[in-house]
């Protein structure tokens, strides 16, 4: 009996320690120090945002730099098991078109931010304004002949001349393409005939990526280009020979915008990344050292831009412009390929 009675208190001291054993890895891992981030920005700006936020954080930040389109494809193929956490940059209507993907969230400066530049259920927040403009090489053009409407671009002079990144791998371009419906009439098929009067006109010449659009008409590869006002204004700062146009017809100013992964490893640290994008503190460098058109209400406007409300706007319809994205880059394939 006394060694039945011996057996059965191992065994009860056993099932203790076990029990102890398992209740140290049943334990919550501790939140990683890591955040990846998504992002199609050119790499001043990411970088100065990105450094900002590890030096007040100390949280590591695992960039990824591709185009938006490319990047929004990505989300959407790794959405079983995604691999990012945040997407930041990206004109708003690309990101709203796959918000399916993206987790609501409201920052922590989400009552200062402009309601005109934020997603009603919070998939995505703006925190940069971005008018669509063209630009054009002083050596290479005078003022006199330079262009001053969308509709100069299908003039027959300017046939090789123009810089223009691919709606399908560019959020900025996709949004000029947009932008360039709006003008011609993108509730009939004037708009597409004026899209591919336009493509006969870039003459084969389309960038990869949205950056090379300035650098290219800095660099004297091309007379005039369609592009941001924020790298227009960059480059021209840093003694680029450029003008910045703003196009007679009326342009459209969307919001540059970032939102949170759904179902990403790291939401902690990501909701983090996404309070300081928002902050004041990146606000205010993004209108000093980038030029770039903050959304917040209390932050000032960059030096040399003036008021929104001194450009003349296009009706420019965000819904239909991010609806119907899917259709308008089909269709601007099918014309770039010859199909129609």
């Amino acid at each position: 009996m006394k060694k039945l009675t011996k057996i059965l208190n191992l065994v009860l001291a056993l099932s203790l320690l076990l029990v102890a054993a398992c209740g140290k890895n049943d334990e919550i891992p501790a939140q990683s120090n890591e955040v990846t981030v998504y992002s199609p920005l050119f790499p001043d700006a990411i970088n100065s945002v990105v450094d900002g936020f590890t030096n007040k954080t100390g949280i590591k930040v695992n960039l990824v730099v591709a185009g938006t389109g490319e990047l929004l494809k990505r989300i959407q193929a790794e959405s079983e098991n995604p691999l990012g956490d945040v997407i930041f940059g990206g004109g708003a209507e690309s990101l709203n078109s796959y918000k399916e993907y993206f987790t609501p969230y409201q920052t922590a400066n989400h009552d200062k931010i402009n309601p005109l530049f934020k997603d009603s259920k919070d998939k995505w927040f703006g925190f940069a304004v971005l008018p669509m403009v063209m630009i054009y090489n002083t050596d290479l053009v005078t003022k006199e002949d330079a262009p001053t409407s969308w509709n100069d671009l299908i003039d027959p002079k300017w046939k090789g001349e123009i810089a223009m990144a691919s709606p399908v791998k560019s959020g900025s371009s996709y949004t000029i393409t947009a932008t360039l419906l709006t003008a011609f009439g993108k509730n009939s098929e004037a708009g597409f005939d004026f899209i591919k009067k336009f493509v006969t006109n870039l003459d084969g010449k389309i960038l990869g990526g949205s950056s090379a659009v300035p650098k290219g008409v800095v660099d004297k590869e091309y007379s005039i280009g369609l592009t941001l006002e924020s790298s227009a204004v960059k480059y021209k700062n840093a003694g680029g020979h450029i003008e910045i146009v703003y196009p007679s017809e009326g342009t459209s100013v969307v919001a540059d915008g970032a939102a949170l992964i759904k179902g990403s490893e790291n939401q902690e640290n990501a909701k983090l990344f996404l309070d300081y994008v928002g902050s004041k503190e990146v606000q205010e460098i993004l209108a000093t050292k980038f030029n770039i058109r903050g959304v917040r209400t209390d932050v000032a406007l960059p030096k040399g831009l003036g008021p929104i409300s001194d450009i003349k706007l296009l009706d420019y319809d965000f819904d239909w412009a991010s609806n119907s994205k899917k259709d308008i880059v089909k269709r601007w394939k099918n014309i770039v390929s010859g199909k129609e």
